[in-house]
């Protein structure tokens, strides 16, 4: 899929119905106070780990409750396996599979008898003896599955909630911040099970609060105030929000503003900032051109270096960077742009 222009311009052509899981087109829900979610467009292709990040009450559960179907846009549209989930019968609903963020175990069941009972939401096949066994061990509650959940940790219940999501083998799978609240161990669980889940072929669509999940993501789309403001990369993430790649300069010895002007341009930065006496931050194009270009044009003048490296801002500061320059601009919400900042999306992303 090629990329002709910025997310606030016209779309592209269509795509095949097949080539996209998920695809909403001005998807609005909007309560009587003005909550909700507004003008959102997300294209979310096969086999792939879509990550929404957005603070809590930005509309990232209303966004999965419109795409699980649970909830009916009040404008635009959404579709999931290329038709409305509002339409879904019972064979296409089993497709999905979806993990809310509050708990729906029984706690006076066990845990083998919380999964068997989801499961046969499904049809026997599901709770054959084999599939409770293989779905226990994948979440490693095999030794506690006589447990009633009432007697289990939240990190076991967290566990027990995903394998319940997981049972029935869904094509799709919605997880509604599925690590919060979970301590940093069984968080990187969690996302290798994502990982793997995503290697056999399946499309998670995974909402949270922690920044720093945008890393084991495919894609990323960053909501505040109920709005789309960025759809990306991880990487891509991090140049719409610095304009560019960043790169630390450290000198020898002190080096003045004009010299700095000057190699600035020479290197075709958009911008510097003096972060010590003798450290520089450049936002450059590309950090892989402008290092070599920049070593060569200071060995030139004979200025010396101690190092000069390219830095990776954390998701944390992308974020901030993101949502700060979305609400200091006041971006309006006009049709088409869904209140994005300007970008343009990963190829395989883009539809009309």
């Amino acid at each position: 899929m090629s990329v002709d222009a910025p997310v606030s311009a016209s779309p592209v052509a269509d795509e095949p119905g097949d080539a996209l899981m998920i695809r909403a087109r001005e998807m609005s829900r909007v309560y009587h106070s003005g909550d909700g979610v507004h003008a959102l467009d997300l294209s979310i292709p096969p086999g792939s780990i879509f990550g929404f990040i957005g603070p809590s009450g930005s509309g990232k559960t209303t966004t999965v409750r419109l795409c699980t179907g649970a909830l009916a846009p009040t404008s635009g549209s959404v579709e999931v396996f290329g038709q409305p989930p509002s339409t879904f019968d019972a064979a296409m609903r089993s497709r999905i599979g979806y993990m809310p963020q509050l708990s729906v175990l029984y706690e006076d069941l066990s845990v083998k008898q919380n999964l068997a009972f989801f499961a046969s939401l499904y049809g026997p096949t599901y709770s054959t003896k084999q599939r409770m066994s293989d779905m226990l061990e994948f979440v490693e509650l095999s030794e506690h599955s006589a447990k009633r959940v009432s007697q289990t940790s939240g990190g076991m219940q967290r566990r027990l909630s995903l394998a319940a999501a997981l049972v029935h083998e869904p094509d799709v799978v919605f997880l509604d911040e599925p690590t919060a609240g979970i301590d940093p161990v069984l968080r990187k669980k969690f996302w290798d099970r994502f990982r793997d889940l995503r290697e056999a072929g399946k499309t998670l669509f995974v909402t949270t609060q922690y920044v720093g999940e945008a890393a084991y993501c495919d894609y990323v789309g960053v909501l505040a105030d109920g709005r789309l403001i960025a759809l990306d990369t991880p990487d891509g993430l991090r140049r719409l929000a610095f304009g560019g790649d960043v790169v630390d300069v450290e000198f020898k010895r002190l080096v003045d503003v004009e010299l700095l002007d000057e190699m600035t341009e020479a290197i075709n930065a958009a911008s510097y900032d003096i972060r010590s006496p003798r450290t520089v931050r450049f936002v450059v194009d590309e950090a892989s051109t402008a290092l070599p270009a920049l070593t060569s044009w200071l060995n030139d003048r004979s200025v010396e270096l101690a190092q000069a490296e390219e830095f990776l801002p954390p998701y944390d500061d992308v974020f901030v960077e993101l949502v700060n320059r979305f609400r200091d601009e006041d971006v309006g919400i006009a049709p088409g742009t869904s209140g994005r900042l300007q970008t343009t999306r990963p190829a395989d992303l883009e539809t009309s």
